[in-house]
């Protein structure tokens, strides 16, 4: 059953998964919200753990930085292991002043220069949505936690460090109406619509392009807990 980067076996992920980037941030989320945790995968130190919480099977595991990676991951999750959900779990850097760090954010869309959907099935949209379900149930729970999470366009990039005008962020917040810059959503939504799944982006803002503040490595790693809970909520109630 293994793929050529994932060694889990048929049955070793449930139905939904949470997929930050940093595996160690997955490790945190295994260790500290999951019952009876059986880790299932750490090719290439992409770490993945499958437990229980609040009594619901939810699975956990690490996408990497980029398209290319979440890409990879992503598909073979929905495709060869039956994945049914995925809730990418990240951090963003903020293009407006309303957005500040630690603030969590639901992605509305994610539009992309990228030509990751063109490349991977011919699809030349540059706007990927994700499901309005998950979305819709995200939305739910945060409310039901009392937990305020603006529902905003994301910025979904290839390139990290861009050359150009400093405050080219100005232009793709005014153009394309993104409120914040991520890395992998994009590509996500991409093969959820591809292979009739679902998918949905929950972000901390890590940095301001607007306020030139970013929090330490150590903090993006460690203090992303109210974007976990929201997500693991979602999870536990999903599909019932």
């Amino acid at each position: 059953m293994a793929t050529p980067h994932i060694e889990a076996n048929k049955g070793d992920f449930a139905d939904v998964v949470l997929m930050p980037g940093d595996p160690m941030r997955a490790k945190l989320i295994a260790d500290t919200y999951l019952e009876d945790v059986k880790q299932v995968n750490q090719v290439r130190g992409m770490l993945g753990y499958t437990g229980t919480y609040k009594g619901k099977r939810v699975s956990v595991m690490s996408s990497g930085m980029g398209m290319p990676s979440i890409g990879i991951y992503s598909y073979e999750l929905f495709s060869v292991y039956g994945v049914k959900a995925i809730i990418r779990i990240g951090s963003a850097g903020s293009y407006v002043s309303e957005l500040a760090l630690g603030d969590v954010v639901l992605t509305e869309y994610a539009w992309s220069e990228s030509s990751f959907g063109k490349v991977q099935n011919g699809n030349p949209d540059q706007v990927k949505l994700p499901s309005s379900r998950l979305n819709d149930a995200i939305k739910s729970t945060a409310e039901r936690m009392d937990e305020h999470i603006p529902v905003v366009p994301v910025h979904s990039t290839d390139v990290f460090y861009q050359a150009g005008p400093a405050d080219y962020f100005k232009d793709v917040n005014k153009e394309h109406g993104c409120a914040c810059v991520e890395m992998e959503s994009f590509g996500l939504f991409h093969n959820a619509d591809a292979l009739g799944k679902e998918a949905a982006c929950l972000l901390t803002i890590s940095d301001s392009f607007v306020l030139n503040e970013k929090m330490s490595a150590s903090d993006r790693q460690n203090s992303f807990h109210r974007m976990i809970r929201i997500a693991l909520e979602t999870a536990a109630g999903y599909g019932e």
